[in-house]
């Protein structure tokens, strides 16, 4: 199964990720958002954090979990190479995430200024959950 893939879209970026579980999904989404700005297997995984976040549904916990990776690059630079323990009951999800704060050190290709609500959609297919997502560049 692919972790995602990114689909047409006139001026913004737009992805759908996949995960056997809805926090792979969301784990993937990350990774897809993050490879809209540089390659997220290139960053050193140099420095780690965790992020939680809670929410009143699904759809604004995805917002709101995007939402924190454009919080610290914007604060911090941090730029993700991986996340690891997932963690998600009822609407909250908390995760270790690792990478570098030195974006100046990758090729960054465009910046993202929002995650949006717009086409987002979460759903679950067979044994897989899919994930979509449009932001604002």
């Amino acid at each position: 199964m692919k972790p995602y893939e990114f689909l047409e879209h006139t001026a913004d970026a737009k992805f759908r990720a996949y995960g056997k579980t809805l926090e792979e999904a969301f784990q993937n989404a990350a990774y897809a958002m993050t490879d809209v700005i540089t390659d997220h297997t290139k960053i050193k995984p140099v420095i780690e954090k965790t992020i939680s976040v809670e929410s009143e549904n699904k759809e604004a916990l995805l917002y709101d979990f995007l939402e924190q990776f454009l919080i610290l690059l914007d604060s911090e630079g941090f730029i993700l190479n991986k996340i690891e323990e997932v963690k998600m009951q009822n609407n909250k999800i908390t995760a270790k995430i690792i990478g570098d704060n030195h974006p100046e050190e990758y090729n960054i290709e465009t910046h993202i200024k929002a995650v949006t609500y717009e086409e987002m959609f979460i759903k679950k297919e067979k044994d897989q959950w899919i994930v979509q997502v449009i932001v604002d560049i």
